[in-house]
Formats: C-alpha cells, structure tokens, sequence
C-alpha cells in the first residue's frame, strides 16, 4: 500500500468538503464542488477502501463489535458513533484522519487514542 498516496487523498478530501463548507448551498459553485468531492470520495473507495476496511473491520472486531463497519468516507471528519464495550456508557467515536492515515477512537470530549496507524 502506498501511504503518501493514501495520505495525499485523504488530505485532498479533507479540502475539498472544507472548502464546501465555506461556500453557501445558493452558490453557483457549490454544485460542482459537490459533485467533484463526490467524485474524490467514490475514487478513494475503489483505490483505498478494501485496505481501510479490513482496518476498520480488526478495530471494530476489538473495541466495538456490535457496530456495523461502515464506508471508509464515512469516518473522515467528524466520525461515527460507536459503542465501545472498553469504554461503556461513554460517547465514542471512531474517525479517519489523516497525515499520516489513522484511526482515533474518541473517548468522551478529552481523550482521544489512536487506534490504528496505516503501514
């Protein structure tokens, strides 16, 4: 797998929804733009998404195994809710990050634990 390139579409993703979120949903832009973030995310899919899933997948088998995997885009960002059996009655999280190609599990507002790093 290729890391940089993994990294470099993550982080190419990450600008294109930031500078969506900029704009207004009246913007003559803003439909194009949406358009190509789409277009980066369903290419992210077929070059990266079985790699990430089979991460996704060895992270939810161990920390919350009673949430469904979902789409790797999914997680970029904001992130999922999970429910963590490590960590019960607590608000988890599980995003996708980049620089470098990471999970994080969010532990409530203050604690954050990378919980798997791409190699």
């Amino acid at each position: 797998m290729d890391i940089q390139a993994l990294d470099k579409a993550l982080q190419a993703i990450i600008a294109k929804r930031e500078e969506l979120n900029k704009i207004d949903y009246n913007n003559p832009k803003y439909d194009d733009l949406e358009e190509q973030l789409h277009d980066m995310e369903d290419a992210f899919q077929v070059t990266y998404g079985e790699y990430v899933e089979e991460a996704l997948q060895d992270v939810h088998d161990e920390l919350c195994p009673d949430n469904d995997v979902l789409m790797p885009i999914a997680y970029l960002g904001k992130g999922i809710y999970v429910e963590s059996d490590k960590y019960p009655d607590t608000d988890t999280k599980l995003i996708l990050a980049a620089n470098p190609p990471r999970l994080i599990l969010t532990i409530g507002r203050d604690k954050q634990e990378v919980v798997w790093t791409a190699k």
